[in-house]
């Protein structure tokens, strides 16, 4: 009888320790951000902000949210289309996308409008899920947001924002068509 009760209670210790660990591992595999929003602006991206981003998403498992922000005049309806702004998207976000699958990190991109890039910012925040924001700065004439954007971006976003001044020489251009083997590639930095 001793030997039974001493073995229920071995096989529950057992049990416990168990549970404990694969809790443990559970939660150390929980990515501590799941998604990373990236919304830019213009023809460029900055190379530097997008690596980093890159790099913060493959460190703690999160999807990567990139977001083009485009302006719609006030002469169209909000819902008009944008064509030349879609062709201006389109290779940017591919190349995030390319980069990012390289990399092992998810990709969910989007487009959103707006009367100006804030207006558009506030509609991206509105119904976006998201966790941590990666802007890239304007300096120097280089495509990013400007202090009064970033200002008002933390006033009113929730969440952490991180906001990187890269050197304005570090664009990553795309060429106007693709490449021989069918995709979209950036060119070097200018």
């Amino acid at each position: 009888m001793k030997d039974l009760a001493l073995a229920v209670l071995v096989l529950a210790c057992l049990t416990l320790v168990a549970w404990r660990v694969a809790d443990h591992l559970r939660r150390r595999r929980e990515p501590t951000t799941r998604r990373i929003l990236f919304p830019f602006v213009g023809h460029a991206l900055s190379q530097p902000a997008l690596d980093a981003t890159l790099r913060l998403a493959r460190s703690q498992g999160a999807t990567l949210v990139p977001a083009f922000l485009a302006e719609v005049p006030m002469a169209l309806p909000l819902a008009a289309s944008l064509p030349r702004q879609c062709a201006e998207a389109m290779p940017l976000l591919e190349a995030i996308e390319h980069r990012a699958l390289a990399q092992g990190v998810p990709v969910d991109a989007r487009i959103e409008r707006g009367r100006t890039y804030r207006h558009a910012m506030r509609e991206l925040l509105a119904h976006e899920d998201y966790d941590r924001i990666v802007v890239a700065a304007d300096t120097n004439g280089t495509d990013g947001f400007g202090a009064a954007d970033v200002a008002w971006l933390l006033e009113h976003a929730e969440g952490e924002i991180l906001v990187l001044r890269p050197d304005r020489l570090h664009n990553v251009l795309l060429p106007e068509a693709p490449d021989p083997h069918g995709s979209l590639m950036p060119l070097p930095s200018v």
